[in-house]
């Protein structure tokens, strides 16, 4: 689902329609792991921040090495897109065959490419009861 966040819900245009497509396609690489073309969606020098273990991956060449080494790659599934201009905001279940981690990933783009990536995960927990009256759940 893609979602506009302007001024009145306007409908995205077809610059921010580019841009959903390629965060679209790098779930698709992704679950396909098809790695090799993250190369065609990101700029050479863009950063992946993680901020939760305090890492950074800078250019290709780390971001290769990062993903030929991955022990698993999860498979992907969006929940929602959000763009507006130059950024598009996933949320994101990835599910690595056992673990499942709730995700939201902050992309940055230039000239229809990705320059920086921020994600966020965590695994799902019970809410607690102290908030049940006030909450719905699913």
């Amino acid at each position: 689902m893609i979602e506009a966040t302007g001024p009145g819900g306007t409908p995205p245009d077809r610059h921010e329609e580019d841009n959903a497509a390629v965060v679209q396609r790098l779930v698709d690489c992704l679950n396909a792991r098809d790695v090799g073309v993250m190369d065609d969606l990101f700029h050479d020098d863009a950063v992946m921040d993680w901020p939760q273990s305090g890492e950074k991956v800078v250019g290709a060449e780390n971001r290769r090495g990062v993903y030929g080494a991955f022990p698993q790659l999860p498979t992907i599934a969006l929940r929602r897109v959000l763009v507006s201009g130059d950024v598009v905001v996933a949320m994101a279940t990835l599910d690595y065959d056992g673990p499942v981690y709730e995700s939201v990933f902050v992309f940055e783009l230039r000239d229809g490419r990705i320059t920086r990536e921020t994600s966020y995960w965590a695994e799902p927990f019970d809410p607690p009861e102290w908030r049940a009256r006030w909450v719905r759940v699913g």
